[in-house]
Protein backbone atom coordinates (compact mmCIF):
# COMPACT_ATOMS: atom_id res chain seq x y z
CA UNK A 1 0.00 0.00 0.00
CA UNK A 2 1.33 2.80 -1.08
CA UNK A 3 2.63 5.61 1.80
CA UNK A 4 3.04 8.79 -0.66
CA UNK A 5 0.52 11.51 -0.43
CA UNK A 6 0.79 13.05 -3.75
CA UNK A 7 0.30 10.99 -7.45
CA UNK A 8 0.09 11.40 -10.63
CA UNK A 9 -1.98 9.34 -13.66
CA UNK A 10 -0.79 9.19 -17.27
CA UNK A 11 -3.60 7.43 -18.86
CA UNK A 12 -4.56 6.45 -22.59
CA UNK A 13 -7.05 4.04 -23.86
CA UNK A 14 -4.68 1.40 -23.80
CA UNK A 15 -3.34 1.69 -20.12
CA UNK A 16 -2.30 3.65 -17.24
CA UNK A 17 0.59 4.36 -15.21
CA UNK A 18 0.19 4.97 -11.41
CA UNK A 19 2.82 6.98 -9.44
CA UNK A 20 2.84 7.94 -5.66
CA UNK A 21 5.20 10.09 -5.40
CA UNK A 22 7.28 11.24 -1.94
CA UNK A 23 10.18 12.90 -1.14
CA UNK A 24 11.88 9.54 -0.95
CA UNK A 25 11.04 8.19 -4.38
CA UNK A 26 7.98 7.20 -6.05
CA UNK A 27 5.77 3.64 -6.92
CA UNK A 28 4.57 2.90 -9.56
CA UNK A 29 1.57 0.77 -10.87
CA UNK A 30 0.56 -0.14 -14.93
CA UNK A 31 -2.99 -1.14 -15.36
CA UNK A 32 -4.55 -2.24 -18.54
CA UNK A 33 -7.97 -2.83 -19.77
CA UNK A 34 -9.21 -6.53 -19.41
CA UNK A 35 -10.19 -6.32 -23.22
CA UNK A 36 -7.67 -4.92 -25.86
CA UNK A 37 -8.65 -1.57 -27.40
CA UNK A 38 -10.40 -1.80 -30.47
CA UNK A 39 -10.30 0.58 -33.12
CA UNK A 40 -13.31 1.53 -35.25
CA UNK A 41 -13.03 2.76 -38.63
CA UNK A 42 -13.99 6.16 -39.31
CA UNK A 43 -16.32 7.16 -42.01
CA UNK A 44 -16.53 10.82 -43.67
CA UNK A 45 -18.52 13.08 -41.29
CA UNK A 46 -19.05 10.38 -38.71
CA UNK A 47 -18.72 11.87 -34.98
CA UNK A 48 -15.95 10.26 -32.38
CA UNK A 49 -12.35 10.10 -32.33
CA UNK A 50 -12.08 6.23 -34.13
CA UNK A 51 -11.51 4.53 -30.30
CA UNK A 52 -13.63 2.52 -28.18
CA UNK A 53 -14.02 3.84 -24.94
CA UNK A 54 -12.51 2.04 -22.41
CA UNK A 55 -14.48 -0.03 -20.17
CA UNK A 56 -16.10 1.16 -16.82
CA UNK A 57 -13.87 -1.70 -14.70
CA UNK A 58 -10.46 -0.41 -16.52
CA UNK A 59 -11.47 3.10 -14.18
CA UNK A 60 -12.50 1.58 -11.46
CA UNK A 61 -9.37 -0.12 -10.86
CA UNK A 62 -7.26 3.32 -11.67
CA UNK A 63 -9.64 4.66 -9.34
CA UNK A 64 -8.35 1.90 -6.75
CA UNK A 65 -4.99 2.53 -7.57
CA UNK A 66 -5.58 6.54 -6.51
CA UNK A 67 -7.50 5.89 -3.76
CA UNK A 68 -5.38 6.61 -0.98
CA UNK A 69 -3.63 9.67 -2.59
CA UNK A 70 -3.94 12.83 -0.79
CA UNK A 71 -3.85 15.42 -4.18
CA UNK A 72 -4.03 13.90 -7.57
CA UNK A 73 -3.08 14.88 -11.10
CA UNK A 74 -3.73 12.96 -14.19
CA UNK A 75 -2.35 13.61 -17.62
CA UNK A 76 -2.54 11.50 -20.92
CA UNK A 77 -3.19 12.18 -24.68
CA UNK A 78 -6.17 12.71 -26.03
CA UNK A 79 -10.00 11.92 -24.24
CA UNK A 80 -8.78 9.27 -21.81
CA UNK A 81 -7.88 11.86 -18.93
CA UNK A 82 -10.78 13.99 -18.77
CA UNK A 83 -13.00 10.14 -18.87
CA UNK A 84 -11.50 9.12 -16.29
CA UNK A 85 -11.54 12.42 -14.51
CA UNK A 86 -15.48 12.45 -15.54
CA UNK A 87 -15.89 8.49 -13.98
CA UNK A 88 -14.27 9.73 -10.99
CA UNK A 89 -16.66 12.46 -10.02
CA UNK A 90 -19.18 10.13 -10.98
CA UNK A 91 -18.23 7.27 -8.89
CA UNK A 92 -16.51 8.86 -6.06
CA UNK A 93 -16.89 12.31 -5.38
CA UNK A 94 -14.73 12.27 -2.09
CA UNK A 95 -11.88 10.87 -4.48
CA UNK A 96 -12.75 14.07 -7.10
CA UNK A 97 -11.75 16.64 -4.42
CA UNK A 98 -8.46 15.42 -4.65
CA UNK A 99 -8.11 16.02 -8.44
CA UNK A 100 -5.87 18.81 -8.37
CA UNK A 101 -5.31 19.22 -12.24
CA UNK A 102 -6.10 17.21 -15.36
CA UNK A 103 -3.32 18.13 -18.49
CA UNK A 104 -2.24 17.00 -21.75
CA UNK A 105 0.89 15.03 -21.92
CA UNK A 106 2.05 13.02 -25.18
CA UNK A 107 3.63 9.87 -24.60
CA UNK A 108 6.54 10.56 -21.98
CA UNK A 109 8.91 8.09 -20.37
CA UNK A 110 8.46 7.15 -16.60
CA UNK A 111 11.32 9.23 -15.48
CA UNK A 112 9.71 12.32 -17.16
CA UNK A 113 6.10 11.48 -15.92
CA UNK A 114 7.58 11.29 -12.18
CA UNK A 115 9.78 14.83 -12.82
CA UNK A 116 6.73 16.54 -14.28
CA UNK A 117 4.69 15.68 -11.44
CA UNK A 118 7.39 16.65 -8.69
CA UNK A 119 7.36 19.50 -10.56
CA UNK A 120 4.03 20.48 -10.43
CA UNK A 121 3.71 19.15 -6.95
CA UNK A 122 6.45 21.33 -6.07
CA UNK A 123 8.25 18.70 -4.61
CA UNK A 124 11.85 19.29 -4.62
CA UNK A 125 13.99 17.49 -6.82
CA UNK A 126 16.61 15.32 -5.66
CA UNK A 127 20.40 16.64 -4.95
CA UNK A 128 23.38 15.56 -7.26
CA UNK A 129 26.77 15.50 -6.26
CA UNK A 130 29.13 16.56 -8.07
CA UNK A 131 31.36 13.54 -9.86
CA UNK A 132 34.30 12.61 -7.52
CA UNK A 133 32.68 14.04 -4.11
CA UNK A 134 31.95 12.11 -1.29
CA UNK A 135 29.29 13.21 1.62
CA UNK A 136 30.64 15.72 3.56
CA UNK A 137 33.99 16.07 1.88
CA UNK A 138 35.30 19.72 2.42
CA UNK A 139 37.90 21.21 0.17
CA UNK A 140 40.40 22.88 0.68
CA UNK A 141 40.27 26.49 -0.55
Amino acid sequence: MPTHFHAVVWIDHSQAKVFHIGLDGADEATLHPHLPTRHLHHKAGSMGSGHAAPAKPFYTEVTKALADAGEILIIGPAGAKTELAHFIRDHQPALAKRIVAVEPADHPSDSEIVAYAKHHFKMPLPRVQAPGSAAGERHPR
